[in-house]
């Protein structure tokens, strides 16, 4: 709508002239499940997504980290999701390579679930009296699959 016609035009006309040249901020994420749990990834953070690869088991490291991978030659550590999370694990071979900080490392997870565009201002924070400690904010599905996590990568390696 032009200048002109939008001195004429009604309220109604003139918001939803304004909607239409207003822009949807999105961000793209990579949605994994781990135990019932929908979380996401900033795609901008995801390198790879591999799976049937095999993990060598390394002493004296934390609980959660289930060993390391070798990749094209390159050696990166694994965190088991379910043990970051305190629960059990389960037989998965589902891994999400992220760079946290110029570092790779390795998510084992149940399932890789979709790549999805989000609204950012449709990513909550999480509230303070029920902070979750990985978690940096929350978005409710559009299609009614329930509330995404937004998974804070370093606080992935921090004790």
């Amino acid at each position: 709508m032009n200048d002109e016609n939008m001195l004429f035009a009604t309220e109604d006309e003139q918001l939803a002239a304004q909607e239409e040249t207003e822009e949807i901020v999105t961000r793209k994420f990579v949605l994994f499940q781990t135990a019932n749990l929908l979380f996401g990834i900033g795609a901008e953070d995801v390198v790879e997504i591999i799976t049937n690869y095999p993990i060598t088991r390394v002493p004296m490291v934390p609980a959660y980290v289930r060993g390391i991978i070798n990749l094209r030659g390159q050696t990166i550590p694994l965190i088991d999701m379910r043990l970051r999370l305190n629960l059990p694990p389960a037989e998965s071979d589902c891994i999400i390579v992220i760079n946290v900080e110029d570092m790779l490392i390795g998510i084992l997870v149940d399932t890789v679930c979709q790549i999805i565009d989000i609204p950012v201002d449709s990513i909550l924070p999480v509230p303070a009296h029920n902070a979750q400690k990985y978690v940096s904010g929350m978005s409710s599905m559009t299609n009614g699959a329930g509330t995404m996590l937004v998974l804070d990568c370093p606080l992935l390696l921090a004790d």
